[in-house]
């Protein structure tokens, strides 16, 4: 993909930041020569930026590609290089050059002619005449798949943000397809970041901080453990060069301290492998600059507690060579306490597999060591890429790529969810950063969740109907709050009803992408639904006064009401009734105007009350100035995006509606019989200033079975103090057994409801 850092010669004239047209010629903005020594201002090696030939290309993939699939790559770069022609980069290099190294950059991973060939066809679409279809006739489907699916959307945005998650909505729905557009797009912007320096500050910092904030995560969530590692380095230098650059020094600095260590270390753990017979390679490891960072920023660390830590990574030939080789290092030094993973048993999401552990080693140094078999590292280091660099059907690569087209899967469900782009990227960036915990469900299945999940994510990530009817949980046998948190071991049990929904407060706690969008999803369902029964509750109601109902009309007929009110279908006009962005009896004033031709107007009377019941899920609510409650006179009012808002009679804001409105927007409403909820009200109640009373009104409260949602304290003066004591009662009968329990305590002066 082009970056900001191409421009046009005056035959093309592109843009320098979209790669769209531009209206007139453009002059060549800066010379070679200067170019060149902006590179080396930059600290970048001129020739990183200039990628091989093709004629070197081609014969790196005579090694692995047929003759035929060669001729292929060479005819599609031929088709590019015209494409391009005139075309130049800021670094000072025919355009061309950028395509050619991102097919090289594939080419090392041994990636298929088909990849190949899209590699160097990926910006031929954007910034020539040839089109998507022309490259399917030429290439054939797969390619142009490929292209498509990497190219930028032409269309205009409203702004950089909407933009850039309108880009990624895109590819992940080419993903579901192929997942080797993921593949084009990494290596596309990895050499986009290597030739960063020449762009300007602005454009680096944007370009590095969307590397970080996405890029990485990617090749890291696919296992390219060394395209994930590059991002990283060469993002953090360009948003923090002089960070990076104190960083480096010191790291060069600390490996010539440490070598002689280091090798100490290493050799005592192959001498004590190859005694009891085991072949390995023992190699040291060291983090790369931006984990180093981040670990000092995230854990509050100097860099020398950072790098007193000595890593090594031993590769053997077997998974029961693993399990030998830990019990070996765990003899000759000491193992740390609750510091071993085992990622063989249980792998990562990325199909990443390896024994940690950390020890104790000479000199009282702590050592971390990686143990795995080669194949393991093989898809620890090239991950989803691994298939096509081996050629492998091992389990490790099946594996591998089973977890890549599920997260790919999973991403296109969120993307069909998804409200709009923008709420995409969110639960995308809670989908890459997965540190997790792993849970069995009561069948002994494995599922991995990111560090922090509830039950509720459990529940989603099982299948998204047992979250959607969930309503309590078990964790190890025991009933837990569906908010609790999950540790790794535990067994999970959900319990589901038929009749129950997502509640609101969930989207407080769960952490998973798949839990919050699937919350969100169905919470615009049952609000619709909600709104279309409760909108057809309010009109009948309003209807009722002249004799009529809903099912007595002919809607057919009635098609300019619907235009009146701007929508198109009954359940549209219902459920705008029930949002409360239209009045019920205004509608029924034209209904039946429209309905009868004789009647020039028509006056439509309150109506008989509503009954509320309860259960009307989001479309009514409850007014926290009077906290109404079953046994309480009510009326309600209609507010847009709020629905009927449910007050007691002698609410305050009630009476100052009625004054300056005349009480036409105010609907009578009454409980139904059929109540069985709970219902939050207030209690204002004045006490004398002493310890403990708090908890003796909230222990009081308990003991009536009442619930207590929040207690706020306000001093009136030095004796007394004013406690706002927000409790969950049944009703009014419930709710005065609370205040007699209240009154007992010796302690409170008076109390009374708020809003009353």
């Amino acid at each position: 993909m082009r970056t900001p850092g191409t421009f046009a010669t005056p035959a093309t004239s592109r843009t320098s930041d979209s790669g769209a047209k531009g209206s007139g010629p453009k002059p060549l903005p800066e010379t070679r020569s200067f170019v060149i020594g902006r590179l080396r201002e930059a600290a970048l090696d001129p020739a990183t930026a200039n990628p091989t030939s093709v004629g070197s290309l081609c014969e790196r993939l005579a090694g692995y590609l047929e003759p035929a699939q060669v001729q292929l790559v060479r005819d599609a770069y031929e088709c590019a290089a015209a494409a391009h022609e005139g075309q130049w980069r800021r670094t000072g290099h025919p355009y061309i050059s950028h395509p050619l190294a991102v097919a090289g950059i594939l080419a090392d991973m041994r990636m298929d002619h088909e990849t190949l060939i899209a590699a160097l066809l990926h910006d031929v679409v954007e910034d020539s005449s040839i089109g998507t279809a022309a490259l399917r006739e030429r290439f054939g489907d797969s390619v142009a798949q490929i292209v498509d699916g990497v190219s930028k959307l032409a269309s205009f945005f409203g702004s950089r943000a909407e933009a850039q998650a309108e880009n990624f909505q895109k590819m992940a729905l080419a993903m579901a397809k192929d997942i080797r557009v993921i593949m084009v797009k990494l290596a596309d912007r990895l050499h986009n970041m290597r030739t960063i320096g020449v762009m300007s500050d602005e454009q680096r910092r944007r370009i590095a901080r969307e590397t970080l904030d996405f890029y990485a995560p990617i090749a890291n969530r696919l296992g390219i453990h060394h395209i994930k590692v590059e991002f990283e380095d060469l993002g953090f230098k360009a948003l923090y060069p002089l960070r990076a650059d104190r960083i480096d020094r010191a790291v060069r600095a600390a490996r010539g301290n440490r070598r002689e260590l280091t090798e100490e270390i290493r050799q005592s753990i192959a001498h004590a492998l190859r005694d009891e017979g085991i072949l390995a390679e023992v190699q040291g490891r060291e983090k790369n600059l931006y984990s180093i960072y981040r670990k000092m920023k995230s854990q509050r660390k100097t860099f020398s507690e950072i790098m007193d830590v000595f890593g090594f990574r031993v590769v053997v030939q077997s998974v029961d060579e693993c399990y030998r080789t830990l019990g070996i290092v765990h003899n000759l030094y000491k193992p740390i306490a609750g510091r071993f993973k085992d990622y063989i048993a249980i792998p990562k999401v990325n199909g990443y597999q390896s024994l940690h552990t950390t020890l104790f080693g000479m000199h009282g140094v702590p050592i971390e060591v990686q143990i795995r078999t080669a194949s393991m590292e093989a898809v620890a280091e090239n991950g989803i890429a691994g298939h096509w660099l081996y050629k492998s059907s091992t389990a490790e690569f099946q594996s591998s790529q089973n977890r890549a087209r599920q997260w790919v899967r999973d991403l296109l469900e969120l993307q069909s969810r998804a409200g709009n782009p923008l709420e995409f990227i969110e639960s995308l960036k809670i989908d890459l950063f997965p540190d997790e915990v792993y849970v069995f469900t009561p069948k002994g299945d494995i599922l991995e969740l990111p560090r922090g999940a509830c039950p509720v994510d459990f529940a989603y990530a099982v299948h998204t109907d047992i979250g959607n009817h969930c309503v309590a949980c078990r964790i190890d046998r025991n009933l837990a709050p569906l908010s609790q948190q999950l540790q790794s071991g535990q067994k999970v049990e959900i319990i589901t009803a038929p009749d129950a929904r997502p509640n609101p407060d969930w989207l407080t706690f769960v952490v998973s992408s798949k839990a919050r969008s699937g919350i969100r999803q169905m919470l615009k369902l049952q609000q619709s639904s909600d709104s279309v029964a409760f909108g057809r509750r309010l009109l009948n109601r309003s209807l009722g006064t002249a004799n009529r109902s809903i099912k007595d009309f002919d809607f057919r007929r009635l098609r300019r009401v619907f235009k009146q009110f701007g929508v198109r279908r009954l359940d549209q006009l219902l459920g705008a009734i029930g949002n409360g962005e239209v009045m019920a009896y205004v509608v029924a004033q034209s209904l039946l105007v429209a309905d009868d031709a004789s009647v020039s107007s028509v006056t439509v009377e309150s109506g008989g009350p509503v009954a509320i019941r309860g259960g009307e899920g989001l479309v009514v609510s409850y007014a926290r100035c009077c906290g109404p409650i079953p046994g309480d006179q009510i009326v309600g009012h209609v507010t847009p995006g709020k629905g009927f808002v449910v007050h007691v009679e002698t609410c305050r804001n009630m009476a100052e509606m009625r004054r300056r409105h005349g009480g036409r927007d105010i609907i009578p409403a009454q409980w139904s019989a059929a109540i069985r909820t709970e219902f939050s009200t207030t209690l204002r109640v004045d006490v004398n200033r002493r310890k403990g009373v708090i908890a003796g009104l909230a222990s009081a409260a308990a003991a009536a079975d009442a619930g207590v949602d929040s207690i706020g304290v306000t001093e009136r003066n030095a004796i007394i103090s004013t406690i706002s004591l927000q409790l969950s009662v049944r009703d009014r009968k419930h709710l005065a057994q609370v205040v007699r329990k209240l009154r007992a305590l010796s302690d409170v002066v008076s109390i009374a409801r708020t809003g009353s």
